[in-house]
Parts: C-alpha cells; structure tokens; sequence
C-alpha cells in the first residue's frame, strides 16, 4: 500500500510539490530505489488526479498561463470606455486567464499616477495626455498595456447654460471653462478648438470641477462653458437645460485617441505573463462590445451606476481591440504644439507587445 504523506505536496492550493526522488540530477545519477518504478507510476497517477480535482480555482489559470500573479487591481473612471473590463470581468475572461480582477474607481489619471507607481493598483484606466506627460517627464516609466477609444462625436459636448450670450468658440476670450483636469486631456482639446477661432488658451480661464459636479457649476455660473462627456452632458440637459456650444471632436480633432490602460515598466517585466492575460482578456471584452453592443449597457449599469435606459441612448466611443501606436503618437505630437511637452516625444516604446494570443 502507498500512503501519500503532506510532505508530497505544496500547502499552496494548486501546487504539487513532486518527491525528490522524481527529479534527475545534471550533475550525477542517483538509481532509485528497489521497486521505485511501479511506485513512481503510482505515484504521478495520483497526483495527475489532485492537479485534476483542484483546477476549477483561480490558481488553475496560473498553472495554465504561468501568470505570475493571480489578482490584479485596476483603477477606472466611472466613463463609458471601461465597459470591456467589466464585460470581461462577468462573461469570465479574466477568470479563464487565471486572474481574480477588483476595480477600484478613480477620479482621474494624473490623480491616481500615484497609486500606480506604489503599487497600490497594477492597472489604471488614464487619457494618454497624463501618461505621457508622465513619461516625458521622466517621473515615471509607464507602458501602456491596451487601448480604451478614440472620440467619436458626441462623446464629448461643450455646453453653455440656457439662455447664454455666447453661441460662438469665437466669443470665449475672457470666460470660464470648467474641465475635470487642469492641463490634461480637456485643455489640450480645448486649446486645439480654439486656435481656428483666433483664440489662445491663454484667452481663457480653466476651472477645474469633477465631472459629477460640472452641471452644478455651469448651473450656478462658477463656470460659463462646460467640458463634458457622456452621461453627464445628458445629466446637465435634462436636469438644467444646458445646451450645446460645440462638438470638441469633429475636424482635425476627429477620432482623437483619447484613453488606454497603463501599468509601470517595472510591473511589466516583473509580470510579463500576468500583463498578456490581462490583454487577451481586455481583447475579448472589447471585442464583444463591439460585436454586439446590447452588453455595454447593462456592463455600464453595474460599474458606472448609469442607468440602463440612459446607457441605451449613448453614443460609445470608437473602442479598440489594440493599440496602435500612430494614434498614440498622434496625441504626443499635439501636445508639443500646445507646449505640453518641450520637445518631440516618441511614444513608441512606451506601447507593450501585443500577446501571441
């Protein structure tokens, strides 16, 4: 009879660890003892079936990719482009990855860049404007891991309270501007809608309030137009009757690339594999949204708390599968015309390599 003893097996779930007498020795041959054959065969049988009965948990997905972690947390905004990761979350991709996911809500890159560099989240959900601004500055070596989506019109609207004397980009020389950012994303779009109209982001004054608040602000005349995306520009409509001033991104803004996900260049040579699970899953998660958008808005429901009708009337933005590193490039080279960065950044190697699969 052979009894199989605690010492043949790891205290970590879903690690087998093997007798000594299995493994072979580059330096010399040891013959096994008498008999060890049929017991080594015994012995593998049974623990082919212990991997087999502890595979259903989420160390199995480590043992199937080799990820070198098995929970990740990521930061995100509560916007409409995170839907993938929470689609991916229920319909299980992360967890066929081997990865245990928890979210946690963010106010905004430049804000949660921080926490990204303590390692307080592996992940985070940020405009590329931060990120990059981030890297150039050499603050913080940063790889971006996977795209969130370019801007498609009406993602974003510029709105001005009912009743407002300016109708024109050409009359905001000296008002107010409410973003969720200073110097980030909003500005630099801004400062790009403003130069056709004669103006400079000088021109103006940028006010900074969290987008849950913008309708408030724009209501009380804290600021006099408003940089707002979908579901808030919505909100403010229906609740105070804003109305639109103009579209932030049709013309040379069309398309704009607008956000991904990031981690540090540390996290990913650390966890190569865990960061290529976390790709095929986020993949997947893009894909189906783009394959049948009836999942977005009930996604959109459980981590953004908007409402499934309201989510129903959205207007998604371009959501990507990979990142190209053209449109990454493309916001660099903006920023540097509007004085974000002091030279030419190429934005290149900050891009990971797509997984295999």
């Amino acid at each position: 009879m052979l009894i199989v003893t605690l010492s043949s097996y790891s205290p970590v779930p879903g690690r087998i660890r093997r007798p000594s007498w299995l493994f072979s020795s580059p330096r010399r041959s040891v013959d096994p003892p008498a008999g060890i054959g049929f017991r080594r065969a015994t012995v593998l049988g049974l623990l082919a079936l212990l991997i087999t009965a502890c595979g259903g948990g989420g160390d199995s997905g480590q043992q199937a990719n080799g990820s070198e972690k098995t929970e990740i947390r990521i930061g995100m905004l509560p916007l409409p482009e995170v839907a993938p990761i929470r689609i991916a979350i229920d319909k299980g991709y992360f967890a066929a990855e081997g990865l245990k996911v928890t979210t946690e809500q963010i106010t905004g890159g430049a804000a949660a860049m921080p926490d990204l560099v303590s390692g307080k989240l592996d992940i985070m959900h940020s405009n590329y404007v931060s990120a990059l601004l981030a890297a150039a500055s050499g603050t913080v070596k940063l790889k971006i891991v996977g795209a969130a989506y370019d801007a498609k019109p009406g993602n974003f609207t510029l709105m001005t309270k009912k009743g407002s004397p300016i109708t024109e980009l050409s009359q905001l020389k000296g008002h107010t501007i409410g973003v969720n950012t200073l110097n980030n994303i909003a500005t630099l779009t801004m400062s790009a809608l403003l130069k056709p109209a004669g103006l400079a982001p000088q021109d103006v004054k940028f006010i900074e309030r969290p987008f849950p608040e913008m309708a408030g602000a724009l209501d009380s005349g804290q600021v006099e137009v408003a940089f707002l995306p979908e579901p808030f520009s919505q909100a403010a409509a229906a609740q105070s009757g804003a109305v639109e001033l103009a579209e932030p991104f049709a013309g040379p803004m069309a398309d704009f690339p607008i956000a991904g996900y990031l981690t540090t260049e540390t996290f990913a040579a650390q966890n190569p594999k865990t960061v290529a699970a976390f790709q095929r899953a986020l993949r997947k998660g893009a894909e189906l949204a783009l394959s049948n958008p009836a999942e977005v808005a009930p996604a959109l429901e459980k981590y953004t708390k908007i409402d499934r009708a309201t989510a129903a009337t959205m207007k998604l933005g371009g959501l990507a599968t990979s990142v190209d590193p053209a449109k990454v490039q493309r916001v660099a080279d903006l920023m540097l015309e509007f004085g974000y960065l002091k030279q030419k950044f190429d934005a290149t190697p900050l891009i990971a390599a797509a997984p295999d699969s």
